[in-house]
């Protein structure tokens, strides 16, 4: 029996284990939401918005590894899935994205709604085409799936109005089964890199997400070399916890001095399945062998001395195989010195960090005078938010994480033991991503908890999808930082000399918000009320929004603050001491 071109593509999503598929129904997808209207274990998700569409289905892809599924309408709705594109291929989530497009006679004709889908997701896509022909379809969308898959990218299949509803003259059926295997380096190479490691007094360890898959070999390294592991935000998920005895942090400007000495204090820099992008982090005049699947990253952020192209587990279990024990290569025991050294000053730091996020802190003599300076309204401290939130939420939590101050809290707050997760836009940088990340999360397992770390900027812009949340009943628990301001903005301007503008935002009560849309919301601007209420929002059946009132002048300081941010930083508040008073703020 023939079967039309919307069948066809929804039952080989359903053959390939896709559960839910993400969107905003009309028009053109007429045809395609009404075959999975129809298909017993695929569901669709109806967004308020497209772009939550998109993050939704990118969420699902970097959980499992598999594929999201998203799908936008004619003109402005695949318009509006292009964020969330971005930060899914920017992450290497393969996604497929099926386009809406006008009826093929009006193609090219400036028609209503007419958008060229082709031109539109050239940027984004490593795949995209649009079908003209019912009989062009198992081919186009066996490629599209195994290229998303396989280049760990965005696939966008558009399908115009009048071609879902065709029959196709010959069905067969789809073949999307990819075996991607497992890639090494050249032995010649390995030796080499062996060799460099073992004539290096002082390695230390970049670990990123892709090398999350081969913890024990990556853990078994870093005896081997002594080594201490900076990781990055992505590689907390898999590295982090108390089995861990080698890693000190993140670097960057969300990091801590003992990772930065870590790596400035290394004569060798090892860098295993990671692309961290900011150079000005990097030291200068280290030897460094870089690891990574992708020839591409080789060298582009650091000179490097040797790279390595291949799966990070195979990579460093041929590494293990070729060192000595001792920096001569012979069987004495390696200095450990750099390595201990490295987490004392790791250890040090986090003790000092645990007393800013105490609920009492500000109760004590230091803490008065702390307040004093920056908190004089007494709001919440989101420090101690973000402990209250790691002490209660499970150990096998998917925590998500808003661009901004509320990734800030996390990252050095929220520690990723146990089988916990982590998901942002961490490559991209996009705002308002946390909750429908989250909501993607939460579809794919509903007993699993799942926590979303949100701006007041991130959330009211898609504040919309909160409906999806309280439609479907997703138990996902939205914790709101809520400091009145687009927080890192703020903190960017401030460190380069210029007064806060344009960041103060007009907040309602969130959580009255929540509750006229019939989730429960809960509103905290009492320090001795943080901690019940956070336990009593993660104990809340459904969908639950803790708007907590945080302090809108904590400043995270960097891992290695300059003389030129402190000064500009000083500045900054000269003027807007200045400015308050009603008079102009000078140049």
């Amino acid at each position: 029996m023939a079967r039309t071109v919307a069948r066809v593509i929804v039952d080989a999503l359903s053959e390939l284990g896709v559960r839910q598929v993400f969107g905003v129904v009309g028009d053109a997808l007429n045809p395609l939401t009404d075959a999975i209207r129809t298909t017993e274990d695929l569901d669709w998700v109806g967004c308020r918005h497209e772009e939550a569409a998109a993050f939704a289905a990118s969420a699902q892809s970097q959980l499992t590894g598999t594929l999201g599924v998203c799908m936008g309408t004619v003109g402005p709705g695949s318009v509006h899935l292009l964020n969330g594109l971005y930060d899914a291929a920017k992450s290497h989530a393969p996604v497929l994205a099926i386009a809406g497009q006008v009826p093929l006679a009006e193609v090219g004709g400036d028609y209503f709604q007419e958008v060229d889908n082709d031109a539109l997701f050239s940027d984004v896509a490593v795949f995209r085409a649009t079908v003209t022909s019912p009989d062009q379809l198992p081919r186009l969308l066996e490629t599209a799936v195994r290229t998303a898959l396989g280049r760990k990218g965005v696939a966008v299949l558009t399908v115009p109005g009048d071609i879902g509803e065709r029959e196709l003259t010959a069905d067969r059926p789809t073949r999307l089964s990819l075996d991607t295997g497992v890639s090494r380096p050249e032995e010649a190479a390995v030796r080499r890199a062996a060799e460099l490691l073992d004539a290096s007094e002082r390695i230390t360890l970049l670990v990123g997400e892709g090398a999350r898959a081969a913890r024990a070999d990556v853990l078994a390294l870093a005896d081997r070399l002594a080594a201490p592991m900076v990781l990055t935000l992505k590689a907390k998920a898999g590295f982090e916890g108390g089995a861990n005895p080698f890693q000190v942090g993140q670097t960057g400007l969300i990091g801590n001095p003992a990772a930065a000495s870590a790596l400035q204090d290394a004569d060798t820099l090892l860098l295993l399945g990671t692309d961290f992008p900011y150079r000005e982090w990097y030291p200068e005049g280290r030897s460094v062998v870089q690891v990574d699947t992708e020839a591409t990253h080789i060298g582009r952020r650091v000179p490097v001395d040797i790279g390595l192209v291949g799966d990070t587990g195979a990579t460093v279990r041929d590494l293990l195989s070729h060192l000595g024990a001792a920096p001569d290569g012979g069987g004495g025991t390696r200095d450990r010195s750099h390595l201990d050294t490295a987490r004392e000053r790791f250890d040090a730091w986090r003790t000092g960090q645990a007393r800013l996020a105490d609920p009492a802190h500000d109760k004590g003599i230091v803490g008065r005078l702390r307040s004093a300076l920056d908190n004089r309204t007494h709001d919440i401290r989101p420090e101690a938010l973000a402990a209250a939130v790691d002490r209660i939420a499970a150990e096998d939590a998917v925590f998500t994480s808003d661009t901004g101050m509320a990734t800030v809290w996390l990252s050095r707050f929220v520690e990723m033991r146990g089988e916990r997760k982590l998901i942002g836009s961490y490559n991209l940088g996009s705002m308002a991503n946390a909750m429908p990340q989250a909501l993607g999360a939460q579809c794919l397992d509903r007993d699993r908890q799942v926590v979303a770390f949100c701006g007041d900027g991130g959330l009211s812009m898609l504040l919309g999808d909160l409906m999806t949340l309280k439609t479907y009943q997703l138990p996902v628990k939205l914790v709101l930082f809520d400091n009145r301001r687009l927080g890192m903005v703020k903190l960017e301007q401030e460190q380069a000399g210029l007064p806060e503008f344009g960041t103060e935002l007009d907040n309602p009560d969130f959580a009255a918000v929540a509750q006229a849309m019939g989730i429960t919301g809960i509103r905290v601007t009492d320090p001795d009320e943080l901690q019940d209420a956070v336990q009593r929002a993660f104990h809340s059946p459904g969908p639950v929004l803790l708007d907590v009132l945080t302090n809108p002048e904590e400043i995270a300081v960097p891992a290695k603050p300059t003389v030129e941010q402190g000064w500009g930083f000083a500045v900054a508040k000269v003027k807007e001491v200045v400015r308050s008073h009603g008079e102009p703020a000078g140049d």
